[in-house]
């Protein structure tokens, strides 16, 4: 009888066909995560004059999808440590893709709003427990990479929904790009199929075969058998996971955690809201706000996989600590004006070191933290974020109402940046789970 230790097993693998289809998989679900965060933001022109909205009534519209995400980053992020990740990945997919479906058939503002908390609760809760998910089962050399590749997803998404609002909306209505959101509900059965579910949960339900059967996929060149050990040290009891969160030393990176998820979505959230009427304000002649967003989410997608590979090989903290404070250098760059040229450089380098920063910090917290509670931390950094998600848009619209001079505007948005990245600089990393697992743990 032999013994098998999960960690080992699932860190020393080699990438082949059993990760590329988690890959693609968590690649698509994200990819519509993005399309239907986004997507509000790409009809509410046409909703204003339909219902009469004013701009505050517009943008309280957009918050309650905000809100619900909070909510559903803390809530499915705690539950999914209980009921297992691919139960709850099933569960929030279905809630963001049905609400945003339904939203193309909301005839007044009221249930529209309803429809996107709704919405918000899925969008919030799916994020960290794929990421959780690709984490668990990801190679040792190739788990930052593998994170950052699928988090990329989140800005194609992002890019598509405004790109099929310019081809349907003529066309289709604006309901149109809302009814596209409930694609994923016809891919729900294969995807719940295909999807496997993490090693720790199904230890803990003593689901022994399907175990022996996701392992042997992982490293189809290790031999398996029904009657061999399963090798793990037993994950500490607790009826609140976010307890754990602040235990084995973990306190003041816990909390730093959240100090940079906060200001990050502050700048995310604010720059995705208010960079075109900033630009235009700084005198750029703006003719179509789409080139500076595709620039932005253009940037974040090539810094998420350049230095999401450079994280694998000198570590995410080394990485993403410079990656802040360039952001917050070139925000403030941007506020003093220069070449299309440079600007579009810069909007750029700003979306690799927002929206970038913010997939590769995931990958870091999904390391950082051991298996049983690795959903449980990124709900609850997730959820604090939002808070800061919500306040971004709060502040740019109240620093476009006081009238500051331009570059001034650019500033507030790069101090977040500096924050993120001094708390970043105070996550200790030796109490990171990576180093317990590289030092022969055997926690799954």
């Amino acid at each position: 009888m032999a013994h098998i230790n999960t960690t080992e097993v699932i860190a020393n693998s080699k990438f082949n066909r059993f990760h590329v289809k988690l890959l693609i998989w968590s690649f698509l679900i994200i990819a519509f995560d993005g399309y239907d965060l986004v997507v509000y933001g790409t009809a509410v022109p046409v909703l204003i004059d339909k219902w009469n909205l004013t701009a505050v009534e517009a943008g309280a519209m957009g918050s309650y999808g905000l809100f619900g995400m909070m909510f559903g980053a803390i809530f499915f992020g705690t539950l999914a440590d209980r009921i297992g990740r691919k139960n709850v990945i099933a569960i929030t997919l279905i809630f963001f893709s049905l609400f945003t479906l339904l939203c193309g058939f909301a005839e007044t503002p009221t249930l529209f709003s309803t429809f996107r908390f709704l919405a918000g609760l899925g969008l919030g809760g799916i994020m960290p427990n794929v990421i959780a998910l690709l984490t668990d089962y990801a190679p040792r050399s190739m788990r930052s990479i593998i994170v950052s590749i699928v988090l990329c997803g989140y800005s194609v998404g992002g890019i598509l929904a405004p790109l099929l609002g310019i081809f349907l909306m003529p066309t289709f209505g604006w309901e149109s790009i809302f009814w596209f959101a409930g694609l994923p509900l016809l891919c729900l059965p294969l995807m719940y199929k295909q999807l496997p579910e993490t090693a720790s949960h199904l230890i803990r339900t003593d689901k022994k075969e399907e175990l022996i059967a996701t392992l042997s996929k992982v490293s189809p060149g290790s031999a398996f058998n029904k009657n061999d050990e399963i090798v793990q040290l037993k994950a500490p009891e607790t009826k609140v996971p976010i307890v754990g969160l602040f235990k084995d030393n973990r306190a003041l990176s816990t909390v730093m955690f959240w100090i940079a998820f906060f200001s990050c979505l502050l700048m995310v959230y604010g720059l995705n809201t208010w960079l075109p009427k900033l630009m235009i304000e700084a005198g750029y002649g703006l003719k179509s706000s789409l080139a500076f967003l595709i620039a932005l989410q253009g940037g974040a997608i090539i810094g998420t996989l350049i230095i999401g590979r450079l994280c694998d090989k000198y570590g995410s903290k080394k990485m993403l600590v410079p990656m802040y404070a360039s952001g917050a250098v070139a925000l403030t760059l941007l506020g003093f004006g220069g070449s299309t040229f440079v600007i579009y450089i810069l909007v750029a380098i700003a979306g690799a070191a927002t929206i970038g920063a913010q997939n590769i910090v995931q990958a870091y917290v999904s390391q950082y933290y051991p298996p049983y509670i690795r959903s449980t931390a990124l709900g609850m950094a997730s959820g604090i974020g939002r808070i800061g998600g919500m306040l971004g848009p709060l502040l740019g619209g109240f620093l476009l109402s006081v009238t500051l001079p331009i570059h001034l505007n650019f500033i507030a948005f790069a101090i977040p940046g500096l924050i993120a990245a001094v708390a970043l600089a105070s996550v200790s990393g030796r109490h990171a789970h990576l180093n317990e697992a590289d030092r022969g743990s055997t926690l799954s």
